[in-house]
């Protein structure tokens, strides 16, 4: 039997297997509501028959957003627009859907991608960013301002508010986007984080943000719903945030309730010197998994079949997640069932595309 395909538990959510759909910032909302291209993002997606779909990035405020266009969940509008996407995809696909919380932070107030990505002024759609200290992301020209004590708690009870909001979306579990240099890495993170209170200095303190805002998102969430966190596991860079201190973040999580960890890596300097290969960030997963416990979702050019076998079969990590290539092969958990001799669910109206030499492939 495929481990790959084979069922997991995960908090109170069952998966029919271990292949999650990571997020993956569109860059199409209008003032942080879904739209019709969420609808057929989503939708196409939560027909390929992987275990868990994760909606992109998804803003606490507006002032969180990457982008202009990016997702929000801070708003009414916002909840209602995500809302009905979501009850558009659940009408035909029966995939449980998580979403992941975020926050921006510096690295905040750019353009979308395919126009460069560079960071927007004021007089250009963006806004003034902020952060735990007064130290910009190398490349962008404005330096952001730094968080007040009273703007941090403001923050985790937007955290919260978007936690219930997720809730009453029927949304199945929240992941906390704590990496790839956006906010809450950045208050991890020694190279970002220069603060001299509370909330800096020492690893206790670097971590306290973060461990405040799952606090206070699994007080408002039902008892067994999964909340994790996505973390970096490593800066790439001399001196930054590291595998060790990830394994001790995980183990404090874990701590206070947290039901996985997924781990990716970078994304905080552009001093990063990354080594990519096939599952290069693999290991990382697997050091956290070892030391902790917890349930961990592994990423970084996962792309065949048997490779993502190996790594579940292994144990280096419980769930993989494969993003960009699922962009590129939408049905690539079709492929990889077929690959590997296992089955998969797929919509009625597919069943027909079977290859004959693929006979059980539509359990």
């Amino acid at each position: 039997m495929s481990q790959l395909f084979s069922p997991y538990q995960l908090g109170g959510l069952s998966l029919a297997n271990r292949i999650v759909i990571p997020p993956m910032c569109q860059y199409s909302a209008q003032d942080g509501n879904a739209t019709d291209w969420h609808t057929i993002h989503l939708g196409q997606l939560a027909l390929s028959g992987a275990g868990l779909l994760i909606i992109e990035a998804t803003a606490v405020e507006p002032d969180g957003r990457i982008s202009p266009a990016d997702l929000g969940l801070w708003s009414d509008e916002n909840e209602a627009a995500l809302g009905k996407v979501l009850d558009s995809v659940r009408r035909w696909s029966e995939m449980p859907i998580a979403i992941q919380l975020a926050h921006a932070g510096r690295k905040a107030s750019t353009d979308k991608p395919w126009k460069g990505g560079g960071q927007l002024g004021p007089e250009n759609g963006g806004w003034q960013v902020h952060a735990p200290s007064a130290i910009g992301f190398e490349t962008y020209p404005r330096p952001p301002r730094a968080l007040t004590s009273d703007d941090i708690a403001r923050l985790v009870e937007a955290f919260a508010e978007a936690a219930r909001r997720s809730v009453r979306l029927g949304i199945a579990a929240i992941e906390l986007h704590g990496a790839h240099g956006y906010l809450m890495h950045q208050f991890l993170s020694p190279l970002s984080n220069k603060r001299e209170d509370e909330f800096g200095g020492s690893f206790e303190n670097r971590m306290r943000f973060p461990l405040q805002v799952l606090d206070a998102v699994k007080a408002v969430v039902p008892a067994g719903y999964p909340v994790g966190f996505r973390i970096s596991g490593t800066d790439w860079v001399e001196g930054g945030w590291d595998i060790d201190q990830s394994i001790a973040f995980a183990q404090e999580s874990k701590a206070r309730g947290a039901d996985f960890i997924h781990v990716s890596s970078g994304g905080l300097s552009a001093a990063q010197t990354i080594p990519v290969g096939p599952s290069y960030q693999v290991p990382l997963a697997r050091a956290v998994k070892e030391a902790t416990g917890l349930p961990t979702i592994a990423v970084g050019l996962i792309t065949e079949a048997e490779q993502a076998e190996a790594i579940i079969g292994t144990g280096e990590a419980d769930m993989v997640g494969i993003a960009r290539g699922i962009l590129y092969d939408p049905r690539w958990p079709w492929h990889a069932a077929a690959a590997l001799g296992a089955s998969v669910k797929a919509a009625p109206q597919y069943l027909r595309s079977q290859p004959r030499r693929f006979s059980k492939l539509f359990g």
